[in-house]
């Protein structure tokens, strides 16, 4: 179940998750202290409160069984959308949930009738690469963008037509 985040409680369960998905998953790629510095600036409830109500990004929390168990982020850039986040609990990857994600975000993209998805994917993010690739998604360029602190994000762009 997709439950749309729109009061503080729902940020905060958004940014936990955050915090144990990204530390879990993220440490091995970027280092712990990229992975802090990403939280707090991407991913408190402060910053997921800012995007939503200055940048028009949609939060939503991922529930099975009535728990958390991920949250994905999407934002309208006319003619495309743009798949910010998508996060799932290290235990319940490869049980269906990312694909599902995947379909409710391409209705929602047909239904504001939007041509594509994109999203960006760090480049040394190989099994998350792999599973966009299973979904369908094609790599169409990279980018480098710096974040602050003496970090950067070195990510591929990836693209779903639909």
């Amino acid at each position: 179940m997709f439950i749309l985040a729109q009061n503080t409680t729902q940020f905060k369960a958004i940014a936990s998750l955050a915090e144990e998905i990204w530390t879990e998953h993220y440490t091995p790629i970027i280092g712990i202290s990229q992975v802090q510095h990403m939280l707090t600036t991407f991913q408190s409830a402060e910053a997921i409160t800012q995007q939503i109500q200055e940048h028009r990004y949609l939060y939503y929390l991922i529930v099975s069984e009535s728990k958390n168990i991920g949250y994905f982020a999407i934002q309208e850039k006319n003619p495309r959308l743009f798949l910010s986040k998508l996060y799932i609990k290290k235990e319940l990857r490869g049980s269906g949930f990312g694909k599902k994600a995947i379909g409710f975000i391409i209705n929602y993209a047909k239904n504001q009738d939007l041509k594509k998805i994109y999203l960006t994917v760090n480049k040394e993010n190989s099994t998350s690469i792999t599973a966009y690739k299973k979904l369908g998604f094609l790599t169409t360029g990279t980018q480098i963008i710096d974040i602050g602190n003496g970090f950067v994000m070195n990510d591929n762009i990836m693209e779903l037509v639909i």
